[in-house]
């Protein structure tokens, strides 16, 4: 068939849906013409009519609306968890009297109630701090900087050295992390969450709760910084 042919048939087409769009009494006219159209069957065999067509059409829109409510419901299910989590933590942080005991709530919090396989953090500025625990260890000026400009959580294949370095002898087996900024009155630690899994945090996946969890934990910080103060 001509490229002219296929495009004429194609504007008759057009021609004949406009003309049933703007005439809907046409169904009521000539109902019993509509009864004598058969078309082939979506999924192959004996023809159909168009009033089975339709029939099976809203079946499957209902099917694919059936899905998504149920995808829906899941994800909400899933939120509803989180939060639930998210909640227990904050009052685990609440609860803290010092930095010290809140880091450690915080990272026990992390592995046994969100399943976090690994927990990374460094904390710079806090007075009074004892270098001994490793999340108040030295940090290198290049971590600083990444953490300073880190204004959204990272998810990724991708850390410093120093970074990979934290987590011993599981780093070479991790292939995924998230990055979260830690902030007071200025920019005052990073928090590193890793997996194995190269899936469980990647590039495209949702930070919002990683965000408001690193909040929490920097809201709890402040409390512990004595303002207008920097400690190196």
């Amino acid at each position: 068939m001509s490229v002219d042919k296929m495009a004429e048939q194609t504007m008759e087409a057009n021609a004949v849906v406009s003309y049933l769009k703007s005439h809907p009494e046409f169904f009521e006219i000539y109902a019993d013409v509509l009864a004598d159209i058969f078309i082939p069957h979506p999924h192959g065999g004996h023809a159909i009519s168009i009033t089975e067509r339709q029939i099976l059409t809203l079946r499957e829109k209902s099917r694919l609306l059936e899905v998504k409510l149920a995808e829906l419901l899941q994800f909400g299910e899933e939120n509803d968890g989180i939060s639930e989590k998210v909640h227990r933590l904050a009052l685990t942080l609440l609860a803290a009297r010092d930095a010290t005991e809140a880091i450690n709530g915080f990272v026990y919090n992390l592995l046994e109630d969100f399943s976090v396989p690994h927990v990374g953090l460094r904390v710079w500025g806090i007075d009074g701090a004892d270098p001994a625990q490793s999340e108040f260890a030295p940090v290198s000026d290049s971590l600083k900087a990444l953490a300073e400009n880190l204004t959204e959580p990272y998810c990724g294949p991708h850390v410093l050295d120093e970074v990979q370095a934290w987590f011993g002898e599981a780093s070479p087996r991790l292939r995924s992390f998230a990055q979260v900024q830690l902030v007071t009155d200025r920019t005052a630690g990073l928090l590193v969450l890793a997996s194995e899994d190269p899936q469980r945090f990647y590039p495209e996946m949702g930070t919002l709760y990683l965000k408001r969890v690193g909040e929490l934990l920097s809201a709890v910080l402040l409390r512990t910084i004595p303002l207008g103060k920097k400690v190196d």
